[in-house]
């Protein structure tokens, strides 16, 4: 994967992230501003939203708030105004928020409603986003879509003996196996616009959706949803990749 050179004098790209005010989120707004972009911090914490917003302003990136609930139709309705009356359109959007749903989530243990909290948040939020963002989207010469995943929701890890797939999950897991599913249902749908869609693994990440028991900093975890961001015309649409290159279904 390589990036595209933005042209940062006259048309600075737009990007919006959502679950941008901490942690992966805040790095991919941090990599894009840096790059020249212009960033909506996507969030729905207010206080947070806006102590990112200020800090990034001070580092030197283009930013603006942006208040947004995956889970509420209104809040991504209102989001996607937003975005449109400061920018008029947007050239990547980058499906980072989510939780792990809580546990125990053996699926003998698990309650059902963690399930459901995981798939409205994970699956279902990326689904009413995308849908709200596409028309700013279609109208970027380069649009590109990606979606944070995770490799414990590759279904051939998951049944490869020895692989590395995390602890047993009935309600994480499966929510990011539901996301790459979806992935690619958009990539088909897609397929003859310009708009490349792919779904990342940010690797085990330090952040407090683990308790920060991770091994990458946030900003080595964010390193590949920038690159797919940022990914020239000819590049790859409807794939998995981590830092390492693809990984499978």
């Amino acid at each position: 994967m390589t990036e595209t050179k933005t042209n940062t004098v006259n048309h600075p790209k737009v990007a919006l992230v959502t679950g941008a005010n901490k942690g992966i989120g805040y790095e991919i707004a941090a990599g894009l501003g840096a790059l020249g972009w212009t960033v909506g911090v996507g969030a729905r914490d207010e206080e947070r939203r806006e102590a990112a917003v200020e800090k990034l302003r001070a580092a030197g990136a283009d930013v603006f708030g942006v208040p947004l609930d995956v889970t509420d139709d209104a809040s991504v309705s209102e989001a996607a105004r937003l975005v449109e009356e400061r920018t008029g359109r947007l050239d990547a959007l980058v499906n980072n928020a989510g939780i792990t749903g809580g546990g125990p989530q053996e699926p003998t243990l698990v309650d059902v409603d963690r399930v459901r909290v995981a798939v409205e948040t994970n699956v279902i939020g990326v689904i009413r986003v995308t849908n709200a963002l596409l028309p700013l989207l279609r109208r970027s010469p380069s649009p590109r879509i990606v979606n944070v995943s995770s490799s414990v929701g590759s279904l051939t890890l998951q049944t490869t003996p020895g692989a590395e797939t995390g602890p047993i999950s009935a309600a994480y897991s499966p929510s990011k196996t539901f996301l790459n599913a979806v992935t690619v249902q958009y990539a088909k749908e897609l397929a003859d616009t310009n708009i490349l869609i792919n779904a990342v693994c940010p690797g085990f990440t330090a952040t407090d959706l683990n308790g920060f028991r991770g091994t990458r900093t946030p900003q080595q975890g964010a390193t590949s949803a920038i690159q797919l961001a940022t990914v020239e015309d000819d590049g790859p649409t409807g794939r998995f990749f981590s830092d390492e290159g693809e990984i499978p279904w």
